[in-house]
């Protein structure tokens, strides 16, 4: 089991049983909210392979006005309803048991302050699903997509977006991505 800090401090989050959610350690979750830090106020965001829920939860906790939790799996899928009802935060979060296309194709014409993708490491499937949330629009003109990653993934920035800051902890890359500026 794990605990959520910020407001939510103490509140037990449920892991999901098996090996095959891998949660984001609460070092590399701290670094995630120091960098959102002043961007959470009142701020939409979008848990992309959500896992148990912890990281939009914790938005939540933190201020941000609402969140979306996507998952194919029904494990997850349970584990992240239960923990959003812990949390006491279900008047602010939608639950998609669907692939991340099928979500982003869904929520197509909404715009999101934050998404945070952490999709299981190696392969393709985190470019692939950046070069979908490009395609689909859903980034809002000042918003930033927080990309959690193996250091031996390559991160390939769609055209659209730049590269804002790359932060490293052990094996764990985090790659912050934003609009690009319209000059560049």
């Amino acid at each position: 089991m794990r605990v959520i800090s910020g407001s939510a401090r103490g509140r037990i989050l449920e892991p999901v049983p098996g090996k095959d959610t891998r949660p984001t350690t609460d070092k590399v979750k701290e670094s995630v909210f120091n960098i959102l830090q002043f961007r959470l106020y009142d701020a939409a965001m979008l848990d992309l392979f959500a896992g148990t829920g912890q990281m939009g939860i914790e938005a939540l906790s933190r201020g941000a006005a609402r969140a979306v939790f996507v998952d194919r799996a029904p494990k997850a899928i349970s584990v992240i309803r239960k923990n959003i009802a812990a949390a006491r935060v279900e008047d602010r979060a939608e639950v998609l048991q669907m692939t991340y296309q099928q979500a982003l194709q869904k929520l197509q014409g909404q715009k999101f302050d934050i998404l945070f993708l952490d999709p299981p490491y190696g392969g393709e499937l985190l470019n692939s699903a950046l070069n979908a949330v490009e395609s689909f629009d859903i980034l809002s003109a000042d918003g930033i997509i927080i990309c959690e990653s193996s250091v031996e993934d390559t991160v390939m920035c769609p055209d659209t977006f730049s590269v804002y800051r790359t932060y490293q902890y052990g094996t764990i890359r985090l790659t912050a991505l934003c609009r690009k500026e319209e000059n560049e």
